[in-house]
């Protein structure tokens, strides 16, 4: 019996591990793509920039959040954990500043267009 205990936390280690490293990937990509796009977009002086660039940002960081929520599967010692709460609460942060600049930048430009 402990040997397929064994063998599934070792599955579920594996699937935890894939699930970690794809969700950073989404995250990475998400971000690099939205970065190139608002380029593309400050270079024919779109208005929308700030808003899209925000956007992309906030989903990308919530990829990479999600990320860090399954890497506390994986923590087997209170200082792992202590550090994935801190990544977590600071990337929960920097989530929120920028849905409150997204916010803000929406009702700035309905004011601007209307």
């Amino acid at each position: 019996m402990a040997s397929i205990i064994e063998g599934l936390e070792l599955i579920l280690t594996y699937i935890v591990e894939i699930g970690i490293v794809l969700l950073e990937l989404f995250g990475v990509c998400v971000l690099l793509f939205t970065a190139v796009r608002s380029f593309l977009l400050w270079l024919k002086k779109e208005d929308s920039v700030r808003l899209d660039l925000a956007q992309g940002i906030a989903l990308a960081l919530e990829f990479k959040m999600g990320g860090e929520v399954l890497r506390t599967v994986l923590a087997r010692e209170r200082s792992e954990l202590v550090i994935l709460g801190a990544i977590i609460l600071l990337r929960g942060v920097l989530t929120f500043l920028i849905h409150w600049e997204i916010k803000n930048e929406k009702k700035d430009m309905l004011e601007k267009n209307g």
